[in-house]
């Protein structure tokens, strides 16, 4: 008996309550810092994607023209109505909406777009910051304005990268904080912690599919509504039980295993 308890005890991760309080303390500050960063994470989401149908708000279809593209909207006109829709007034936005349902002319093109361009877009799109496409003169600015076909294989394969290691990173340490939580039944807090990395993948490969069949950006918006609440739910059982919990007699009997 004596010797499967010192087994059990060397190979246990122990409740938070049996934490020294610096590590709470750093588990905490790793907390916060998460949260924080995930909260800015879905405000990008909302800024980057919101309103390219035209309309205010985060929708199904805004995700549809994100990744697929608009059959009726041009790259420009998605842009303008969603991530840079703040970046000048509403009059001089709409003049260049119009300018491009109109046909795009040269001549209007620097009667009315070129001045426009020039005070409020010439910052950013000059060519000069890497990232953002030079808006500068009709030929480079035309080329923005075709049907819109939804994110480029390349630029897809760049963010599902970037997406999957941050993910990782992200539920990693959250999952290393989650593993002192006490949660039954056990096969529960295996499910918290499997299922962000399920609902990346699923999240990941669905911005592909819907490129082929607009469907699949409900797939995006059910994985990402799955990612969050797991990430809601290691977030606050941790930090409740860190600082507020009394342990329970079973906590107690084993010692401080939590699993």
């Amino acid at each position: 008996m004596t010797h499967k308890t010192s087994v059990f005890n060397r190979t246990a991760i122990f409740h938070f309550c049996w934490l020294p309080f610096t590590v709470r303390l750093f588990y905490s500050a790793a907390l916060i810092v998460l949260g924080l960063g995930y909260v800015f994470a879905l405000l990008q989401i909302q800024i980057v994607h919101a309103g390219q149908d035209g309309k205010p708000g985060l929708s199904i279809d805004d995700l549809i023209i994100a990744y697929k593209g608009s059959s009726d909207k041009t790259h420009l006109e998605t842009k303008l109505y969603g991530s840079m829709a703040g970046m000048l007034p509403e009059a001089e936005r709409e003049k260049i909406i119009g300018w491009i349902r109109d046909g795009a002319s040269r001549e209007a093109y620097e009667e009315i777009v070129a001045p426009i361009t020039q005070q409020y877009c010439q910052g950013c799109h000059n060519g000069a910051t890497p990232g953002l496409p030079d808006l500068m003169g009709y030929d480079k600015i035309s080329a923005h304005v075709q049907t819109n076909s939804g994110m480029s294989l390349a630029t897809l394969i760049r963010v599902s990268h970037i997406h999957m290691f941050g993910i990782l990173f992200l539920f990693f340490v959250m999952g290393i904080i989650f593993f002192h939580a006490y949660v039954k039944p056990l096969w529960l807090k295996a499910l918290i912690l499997v299922t962000p990395f399920a609902a990346v993948i699923l999240d990941i490969f669905s911005w592909y599919l819907t490129k082929v069949h607009s469907g699949f950006a409900w797939v995006i918006v059910i994985s990402g509504v799955f990612m969050a609440l797991s990430f809601a739910a290691m977030w606050f059982i941790s930090f409740y039980q860190m600082w507020f919990y009394k342990p329970s007699e079973e906590l107690i009997k084993n010692n401080g295993a939590a699993l």
